[in-house]
């Protein structure tokens, strides 16, 4: 369970809720001064940044979503996993046109260990989504949104919408109110209200300010307790 969003105003806002069950993943944070990113410790003994920020503008988070056949990790022919595609991008070894010409030119599948959908965004507010086995889509508008569920083909996954799980529609209906002013506080505002307890609770949020240039983060849903990682 994950919710991201772009959002273009007079600041470019990237805001995102990192929900995990702890009993299966465990995770740290790793801060450095070009990169502030969410480890997952993988199936290699390594913590993977999966979902991150460069200092160059470039955010990176995949999205757990229930896979599809066309999509299922696989060698042959030479394909890209979406994890390397994100890591590369969130480790600012790649651009966002960079990744825009691999999945042009390239077979993307999931990840060895579980299915993953990414979204990708950088400093001039645009976003690529992509889902393995079904496609990608390149957008700059006031507000990019994905959550657990395929936004390119909702039919897909539309089956497996967990009960009472409206996460999405929630934080939609928020960005659609927002105007240019949209902030930092208020970024952090709407995560709160679409955050997650229980089992897949929100074990970090953060939101990425592109004029800033700084990711505000809060752990375990304590936002009255709002860090800073000043690149």
């Amino acid at each position: 369970m994950c919710t991201r969003f772009v959002y273009n105003g007079k600041d470019t806002i990237v805001g995102f809720n990192f929900e995990i069950d702890l009993d299966e993943w465990n995770h740290k944070i790793i801060k450095g001064k070009d990169m502030f990113a969410i480890g997952i410790l993988m199936s290699d003994h390594q913590y993977h940044t999966f979902h991150g920020v460069n200092k160059n503008g470039n955010v990176g988070t995949l999205l757990y979503v229930n896979g599809n056949e066309k999509g299922k990790y696989s060698t042959e022919g030479h394909p890209i996993t979406i994890a390397d595609l994100t890591e590369s991008f969130i480790h600012g070894k790649i651009t966002l046109d960079d990744a825009l010409y691999i999945v042009q030119n390239q077979r993307i599948v999931y990840a060895k260990d579980t299915t993953m959908q990414a979204m990708l965004s950088d400093k001039m507010g645009r976003t690529l989504i992509i889902e393995p086995g079904i496609g990608y889509c390149l957008q700059i508008q006031r507000y990019t949104l994905i959550t657990n569920y395929s936004v390119l083909k909702p039919e897909m996954t539309k089956s497996f919408i967990v009960f009472g799980d409206d996460r999405f529609e929630r934080t939609q209906e928020q960005l659609e109110q927002q105007n240019s002013d949209f902030s930092v506080g208020d970024a952090m505002n709407l995560l709160k209200s679409v955050k997650q307890e229980g089992l897949w609770a929100t074990r970090l949020s953060f939101v990425y300010s592109v004029k800033e240039n700084k990711v505000y983060y809060v752990k375990n849903n304590h936002f009255e307790k709002v860090m800073v990682h000043n690149f």
